[in-house]
């Protein structure tokens, strides 16, 4: 239990505080390692392409300012045999970092090996999984321990806007205790294999960057090397997973035999947050939740929370009244503004159909056309998932909803760029649907504002590109 954990801030032991250089630094990913990182005593350095391009320059600065060297993406940042390259799998070999590290003969590790490293070196963790719904989730367990006055230590993939201060905006990193570690795990690259948690949360399972099977079997040894499961078991894959194992919490919305579940009838929806009454099935407590955040599949996330803090020995009494304080993340439903005409601006990290689906239903709940913007967030994915994703927005909008679309995520490389947005367009088309291919960004604002009308919900969607918060500013601004 976290309240028998003997917990110290000590550095990152086989590391040996070695200099770290982050190859990509400003990344959603490596960010929040790197301030980890830096948290723990290591040096650390980095490049981003982004940078050399001008992109979010407020939010180099500020790296700059709180101690971090930063170098053009021209190799000039590696500059010692001792140094730890710390570079994506899929960064190719011909970026200056990777080839002057080769030649120095420095170490390279991927950004989940070092996060596993330092995770694994907890006393206590916590890893969520799960295809979609894991930021969210680690916010509300990092804010449920914070409030039992824990220490954790917080790695996320978005700024946790309870933790963002004046002199910390980009808080998707909690520098806390080493011995209490909260991060979420990613399988898109089958990295969630390296962590062994004491709790392993996992959310659901469906189709992302892969195959179903594939994702069986790296769900399943997840939850294997977890000391305790905390598994949904309204998802069907999840909760096959799940009956596999003896030591489990379960939690879902749908299934009545949860450990943790809700009232049906008590379920009360607005547009900006929810209301439910929280059941603990085997001490039959029931617990009032105000969660100020709209949509069922918060609700889920809130159950996964309540259910992982339960596992760790907190009341649930507790963690309901803990979320009701909880402010959500950047980018995940995060309402910008509404016009003086009444159209409300909503910038969210919807990328796969299972998060894109949450998001839509959730702006179907209530009243109002919903004009939905969608980047896509690469070639490789858009050929992976664009079907489902056209499925997707088919589905969940109506006759007079239209989603606009515009060329996907580029940054450069060698990607095979084949696959456009072009098929997820016809698609959409041929299962019912309303969409529209405008290749360019700036020309998809200009389309957004010429058809927006008074009691509209514009909704802009997408992943690995941090000026898509600029983008919905702006499309707020030009409404106004």
């Amino acid at each position: 239990m976290v309240d028998g954990v003997e917990v110290e801030s000590v550095g990152s032991g086989s590391l040996a505080e070695r200099p770290l250089f982050f190859c990509g630094i400003g990344g959603s990913g490596m960010l929040p390692l790197a301030q980890i990182a830096h948290g723990r005593g290591h040096p650390v350095a980095g490049s981003d392409r982004s940078r050399d391009q001008g992109r979010t320059p407020e939010k180099f600065a500020w790296l700059e300012s709180q101690g971090f060297d930063l170098f053009p993406q021209d190799g000039s940042g590696i500059t010692s045999r001792d140094q730890i390259l710390i570079a994506s799998a899929a960064i190719e070999d011909t970026v200056p970092e990777v080839a002057r590290a080769k030649e120095l003969g420095c170490e390279r590790m991927s950004r989940a090996e070092l996060l596993s490293a330092l995770f694994n070196e907890a006393d206590y963790s916590i890893a969520v999984g799960g295809t979609s719904g894991k930021s969210t989730v680690t916010g509300m367990i990092a804010w449920i321990l914070h409030e039992g006055r824990h220490d954790p230590t917080v790695m996320n993939g978005a700024v946790m806007k309870n933790f963002a201060q004046a002199d910390n905006p980009f808080a998707s990193a909690r520098v806390g205790s080493s011995g209490l570690f909260v991060s979420e795990v990613d399988e898109s690259d089958g990295s969630i294999a390296l962590y062994r948690p004491t709790i392993g949360v996992l959310l659901n399972v469906s189709l992302d960057h892969k195959s179903i099977e594939e994702l069986r079997v790296l769900f399943g040894n997840f939850l294997k090397a977890s000391g305790r499961a905390v598994v949904n078991t309204d998802s069907e894959e999840a909760r096959f997973l799940a009956e596999k194992f003896a030591n489990r919490t379960s939690f879902g919305l749908r299934d009545a035999k949860a450990d943790i579940t809700v009232e049906p009838d008590s379920i009360d929806q607005s547009a900006f947050g929810i209301r439910a009454a929280i059941i603990d099935n085997r001490s039959r407590r029931v617990f009032p939740l105000i969660l100020p955040m709209p949509g069922l599949h918060n609700l889920s996330n809130a159950l996964a929370a309540i259910a992982a803090a339960d596992a760790a020995g907190i009341d649930v009494a507790k963690s309901t009244y803990a979320l009701r304080s909880f402010e959500g993340l950047a980018r995940r439903f995060d309402v910008v503004g509404t016009s003086e005409s009444g159209i409300t601006v909503i910038d969210d990290f919807g990328h796969n159909p299972e998060k894109c689906a949450a998001t839509l239903r959730t702006l179907k709940a209530t009243p109002g056309r919903v004009i939905a913007f969608f980047q896509p967030h690469g070639y490789g994915p858009l050929k992976q998932m664009g079907a489902e994703l056209a499925k997707t927005f088919a589905r969940e909008l109506d006759d007079e909803d239209v989603t606009i679309m515009c060329d996907p995520v580029y940054f450069g490389g060698t990607v095979d760029r084949s696959v456009g947005t072009e098929r997820i367009v016809e698609l959409i088309a041929a299962a019912g649907g309303k969409a529209e291919h405008v290749p360019a960004r700036e020309d998809c604002g200009t389309r957004i504002v010429d058809i927006a009308r008074a009691g509209d919900r514009v909704v802009i969607m997408g992943a690995r590109d941090d000026t898509l918060s600029d983008f919905a500013k702006d499309v707020l601004g030009r409404l106004s």
